[in-house]
């Protein structure tokens, strides 16, 4: 009985995640291709193109991350649309940091460790 417990627990804190991963991909890409002079980051007024191939980046990544598992379908879509994540972010920490904007990194950081989080849960239950 306890096990199912913690089972449940376990599928509850995954579809948080998943939901918050969703929520800040679907900002993200939504601000990025719609409004990108209102974000606050340096890089998007030099890199105009870039903003909106990370904005359409951005929303596939909101996509796979949430509704594959939403449908009770192809679950290891959700797996590979983390590992999509994880790759995004590490490149998004080394665009930084060629940038000269190493401080900026912790929110990318956090992402990964969501997006690990998943991968890991995804082959658990």
């Amino acid at each position: 009985m306890e096990e199912n417990k913690i089972k449940k627990l376990k599928k509850i804190v995954v579809w948080i995640v998943q939901m918050l991963l969703f929520a800040i991909f679907t900002w993200a890409g939504f601000m990025k291709i719609f409004k990108p002079n209102d974000l606050p980051f340096p890089w998007i007024k030099d890199n105009v193109i870039l903003v909106l191939i990370t904005g359409i980046i951005d929303l596939l990544a909101a996509t796979g991350i949430l509704f594959p598992s939403l449908f009770n379908s192809k679950s290891r879509l959700t797996v590979y649309s983390a590992y999509g994540i994880i790759a995004l972010m590490f490149s998004a920490i080394t665009f930084h940091i060629c940038r000269g904007e190493a401080k900026d990194v912790g929110f990318n950081i956090f992402i990964i460790i969501a997006a690990l989080f998943i991968v890991w849960s995804k082959k658990q239950l």
